[in-house]
């Protein structure tokens, strides 16, 4: 190993706290990713049978998480490293602006993804016959990507210097909030009219699944409106917001899906029995 051309962020020489701990979130971030993929894929017989399919959901969604985040964490480790040597605060401004724009895309290519996948996932649990919900599951859907697409037109609000142009990315910004109105709307009406035919268990995960739709979601469009309105503050408290919010929205409730799940299936089977240790092993 080549050390003395190799780079790992740290305090000092031109890197303050904060830019490092940015880069520490984001590894992090991908080891949670990846941690998650392999408990979902392994665990997929430690669940009710009719759960499976969360399982795989989850895995998926962590695997393009987990890229994602390492193409993320690879490109800010090269910008930390390009930062450190500037000294000129306007220059290095500048430079932290830009770095975050192109960060910005690759979380828009990454929510694309997952987050119509996460919404699929989470009205699964209630076990509904997909051909009762298809309408309000594609509205639910297509709400979603309009929001992540049009988030993205409004990400991309920036004159030929690159800064941002507010009225612009606000008008997108609020376009977006139809779409995620549709989202809310659409799971709302889902756990109205079906709830009670799902079991006691799939209600309580749905419900906190769904409230991280409501409130967790909300992490996202606050730091795109705090970026266009406040353009010196330091990008690096919304990396390390978007980061956990991320691993919280996507790993954090796999977790709830699987504890549902496996619960179920240990309600069902005498945990001594064969029967229960050829399920989960």
């Amino acid at each position: 190993m080549d050390l003395a051309n190799s780079f790992i962020p740290a305090v000092g020489d031109g890197l303050g706290l904060l830019e490092v701990a940015t880069y520490y979130v984001m590894m992090v971030a991908f080891f949670c990713f990846v941690a998650s993929f392999f408990f979902s894929w392994f665990t997929r017989t430690h669940v009710a049978p009719e759960h499976n399919t969360s399982r795989v959901f989850t895995a998926i969604i962590c695997v393009v998480a987990g890229i994602s985040y390492f193409i993320i964490s690879d490109y800010y480790k090269d910008f930390l490293q390009e930062l450190q040597t500037i000294t000129d605060e306007t220059t290095r401004n500048e430079f932290k602006r830009n770095g975050y724009n192109a960060i910005g895309q690759l979380r828009y290519m990454d929510w694309m993804v997952t987050t119509p996948l996460l919404l699929i996932k989470m009205i699964s649990v209630l076990r509904i016959k997909y051909s009762r919900i298809a309408v309000i599951v594609a509205l639910v859907v297509l709400g979603d990507i309009f929001m992540i697409a049009t988030g993205f037109i409004g990400q991309q609000q920036l004159d030929a210097d690159g800064s941002i142009m507010v009225q612009s990315r606000m008008i997108w910004g609020a376009i977006s909030t139809v779409g995620y109105t549709m989202v809310l709307v659409g799971m709302y009406q889902i756990w109205n009219k079906y709830r009670h035919e799902a079991k006691t268990l799939e209600r309580r995960a749905y419900k906190y699944m769904s409230l991280t739709v409501v409130t967790l979601w909300g992490v996202y469009p606050i730091g795109y409106i705090l970026v266009a309105l406040f353009p010196e503050m330091d990008n690096s408290w919304i990396h390390i917001t978007f980061s956990i919010a991320d691993v919280v929205n996507k790993a954090g409730v796999g977790i709830i899906a699987y504890l549902m799940a496996s619960r179920l299936l240990e309600d069902r089977l005498d945990t001594s029995s064969k029967e229960f240790a050829m399920n989960v092993g």
